[in-house]
This record gives C-alpha cells, sequence and structure tokens, in this order.
C-alpha cells in the first residue's frame, strides 16, 4: 500500500526493535516504514478475517497505521506490554469501528475471528469497560513490577495462568498465588487512593 517512503538513510534500521523505530520515527518519519515492512502483511489478514472485504481491509491497516504514528508518544513499553500488542488493539478497535458501520448498513457476518468477537462483546460495555481499565492501570503503575505484570496479563490482556507461567518460566500454582497476593497488594493500594473497587 506504501504508506511511507523509504530513505537511504533508513537502510541501517532494519534491525531496529519496533519501539526504537517508534521513538525514532517521530522526528525522522520515513523510518515508519520499517514498521509498516514488518506488520503490513499480518494485518492485512487479520483485518480481512474480520471484516471479510479486502478494499475495508486495506483501509483498516491504512488507518491502523496513521493511528499508531500519530499516537506514537502515547506507547510506552511495560512488562507484557509490547509494541505488537498495542499496535494490534489499534486495529481491532478500528476493525470495530469499520465492523459497526457495515452492521448499521445492514450486512451480516455470519463468522467472525472469535478474538475479534469477544471484542465486539466487551464493546456493548465499552466506556464503563474502559473507565476500570483506566482505574486498573493507574494503580498498577504504583505496584512493584512483578505484581504489576500478572495482574496486567491476567486482568488487562486476558491472559490465563497457564500462558502468564510460560511467558514467565514459573508454574501456573506460582502465578495464582502470586495473582493473589498481587491483588491483595493492589486493593490496599486502590484503598489509599479512595478508588472504587475493580478487581
Amino acid at each position: 500500500m506504501g504508506f511511507f517512503t523509504i530513505s537511504d538513510d533508513a537502510s541501517s534500521m532494519t534491525d531496529s526493535t519496533d519501539h526504537e523505530l517508534l521513538k525514532l520515527a517521530k522526528d525522522k518519519p520515513w523510518l515508519f516504514s520499517h514498521l509498516v515492512n514488518r506488520y503490513e502483511a499480518p494485518f492485512l489478514r487479520r483485518a480481512f478475517r474480520i471484516i471479510q472485504n479486502h478494499a475495508d481491509a486495506e483501509e483498516i491497516v491504512q488507518d491502523t497505521f496513521t493511528k499508531i504514528y500519530i499516537n506514537s508518544h502515547t506507547f510506552v513499553p511495560q512488562t507484557g506490554a509490547t509494541f505488537s500488542s498495542w499496535a494490534y488493539r489499534i486495529l481491532l478497535n478500528t476493525a470495530f469501528t469499520y465492523y459497526k458501520k457495515r452492521v448499521k448498513a445492514g450486512e451480516r457476518f455470519t463468522m467472525l475471528d472469535p478474538e475479534f468477537e469477544a471484542l465486539v462483546a466487551d464493546k456493548s460495555d465499552s466506556n464503563s469497560k474502559r473507565e476500570n481499565e483506566d482505574a486498573v492501570a493507574r494503580v498498577l503503575h504504583l505496584l512493584p513490577s512483578h505484581f504489576a505484570q500478572v495482574l496486567r496479563l491476567h486482568y488487562l490482556e486476558r491472559w490465563s495462568h497457564q500462558a502468564i507461567a510460560d511467558h514467565t518460566g514459573d508454574t501456573a500454582g506460582s502465578i495464582k498465588v502470586r495473582i493473589f497476593r498481587a491483588k491483595q497488594a493492589y486493593k490496599a493500594e486502590q484503598t489509599r487512593l479512595g478508588d472504587e473497587p475493580v478487581l
């Protein structure tokens, strides 16, 4: 699709991490083309599975890259929160906007991507969900990193105990205990801040 043009100066950046490229692209927009090259094909496949229309899928992906570039300053790398998970969330939210337009126009979808289907269900209460997630994120920022990591993965990213264990190299049992202790620390911090319970 060619969203950005690659400069010769950018040829040495192909080994840079996603986050490094995102930061550098703020001052050197042409470097963003490397992120486009990395994610364009998988984004298109995912968008097409959701919207089932090639032209709309291309628009969704183009809008997604535009949003990623414009909102690059909002991405803060954290344990368990990578650039790819952040970018895919933007893709899903953009696809959801297109999905709503298509449904409003009377189109029906016989099959939905499983993760997107879950997103559609979650969006039925999107405002309160967003407020809850903002409240959770605010408290997580104040917790020790090992507690914040498991709570973020389990409650915000919806990872299972076993998936977190596989990711961290721990056992599912130890992750369950850590989540329990992390929730206690979370609730203590939440009480100190005077927030309403969320977890």
